[in-house]
């Protein structure tokens, strides 16, 4: 299932506006996610894109942004603090909560993870906060700048090279960090704190998880990331971080919409309900199970197929099952046979006089479909399979007419 973005813009603590990013799942999210990246990084981070995607899946809405003066937000980066980014983090979520809902998650990665533990205290619906990596004392951060830590003591400021870019930072910023207690607030944090790190962590040691571990009050949680370098720059370790955080999160946040279970196969199809939306619904097949849905255009979540869509892949299934039946009896050297098909209402006048006498001059369904056959075929016998791909018997019901008979299942005593 394909989630959907959307594009967020909204002013930050610095009074400029800030560029975000809302991934949606398909169907109404279990909760919301605001998302905070690691120092100098963004919200197009590979990882934190990945992470984002991961959690999508398993039904949340996650909200990225670019911190004040990176990516694609406004402002001098030179001018920012932990206490800014802590105040764009929390524009964030009131962003989320006038727009979408209120975010019942905080992720944070590297100084992220910092802000989302010193920025929870602002946020009443936040049940629950996870860190990536993050540092339990701030002014940790000042060993990424090398030898320059004393010209910004003595001019004020000085260029640092993080990561191959050159940033300015400000002796303001220094004080800023050490003005911050991250230990602290995370033992008087009053949500459930999950605290994931990687034992090899060059960058922010793994001392720290521990730190916060200890410092934090239940219900807390520790995962190792084991072998994960500090940006979790292996997709492996961003899904597994994503995964980790969607199951252990579920124990907190409060669902708005849960969906009702699937129904058991008591007949060949068995249909119901999800409960969420008009449209959505389980489709029970023996042990398949599946979601059919409506577009968003006409009031779905565009989290499955259509009816209409399931009715073409019938067709187009069923093409490929009769075809391969007939190459594999007549030995033809066939090496791949697919399908496309669509579906559409034409007027009777379109169509054969046969079958607009039988529609009574009302519109028509038409299902056009394109054979594509691979293989050392000759035109004879291409057009020989053509005339047995309208043999198949999905083919033949649509064509014929069919007898549905309908009836009222007892109601449960």
């Amino acid at each position: 299932m394909t989630a959907s973005r959307v594009t967020a813009r909204f002013i930050g603590s610095q009074g400029v506006e800030l560029a975000g990013r809302l991934d949606l799942p398909t169907g109404p999210p279990r909760a919301t996610v605001v998302f905070a990246h690691c120092f100098t990084c963004g919200k197009d981070l590979r990882s934190a894109s990945r992470i984002a995607a991961g959690l999508t899946e398993h039904g949340f809405a996650v909200l990225r942004f670019d911190m004040t003066g990176l990516g694609g937000s406004d402002g001098d980066f030179a001018n920012t603090d932990l206490s800014s980014n802590v105040a764009d983090l929390v524009a964030a979520a009131n962003w989320l909560s006038e727009h979408h809902q209120a975010p019942q998650l905080l992720v944070g990665h590297s100084l992220g993870g910092a802000a989302a533990i010193l920025a929870a205290a602002s946020l009443e619906s936040v049940r629950a906060v996870v860190t990536i990596g993050a540092p339990a004392d701030a002014d940790h951060l000042t060993h990424l700048f090398g030898g320059v830590t004393e010209q910004i003591d003595t001019e004020g400021r000085a260029p640092v090279t993080i990561a191959g870019r050159s940033f300015t930072i400000r002796s303001e910023f220094l004080e800023d960090l050490e003005r911050h207690r991250v230990r602290e607030a995370a033992g008087t944090l009053r949500r459930a704190l999950l605290v994931l790190h990687s034992p090899i962590d060059e960058v922010v040691g793994v001392d720290h998880a521990a730190e916060l571990y200890r410092a934090a009050r239940h219900p807390k949680s520790f995962v190792a990331l084991d072998g994960a370098d500090h940006l979790l720059s292996d997709p492996r370790d961003a899904q597994f971080a994503a995964a980790v955080i969607a199951t252990w999160a579920e124990r907190y946040v409060l669902a708005d919409q849960v969906a009702l279970d699937p129904p058991s196969p008591t007949a060949q199809v068995v249909v119901a309900e999800t409960g969420l939306g008009a449209f959505h619904n389980h489709v029970v097949s023996g042990r398949h199970r599946f979601v059919a849905d409506e577009p968003e255009a006409v009031g779905g979540f565009d989290a499955g197929p259509s009816p209409y869509d399931l009715l073409a892949a019938a067709l187009g299934t069923c093409t490929t099952m009769t075809l391969r039946m007939y190459a594999d009896r007549k030995d033809l050297d066939v090496t791949r046979i697919s399908v496309e098909v669509s579906h559409d209402k034409v007027h009777a006048s379109e169509v054969s006089e046969t079958v607009a006498e039988r529609s009574g001059g009302r519109p028509v369904d038409r299902f056009t479909r394109t054979i594509s056959i691979e293989g050392d075929l000759d035109a004879a016998t291409l057009e020989r399979m053509v005339e047995i791909a309208d043999r198949c018997p999905v083919h033949r019901t649509l064509e014929q007419s069919s007898v549905i008979e309908t009836g009222l299942a007892e109601a449960p005593s």
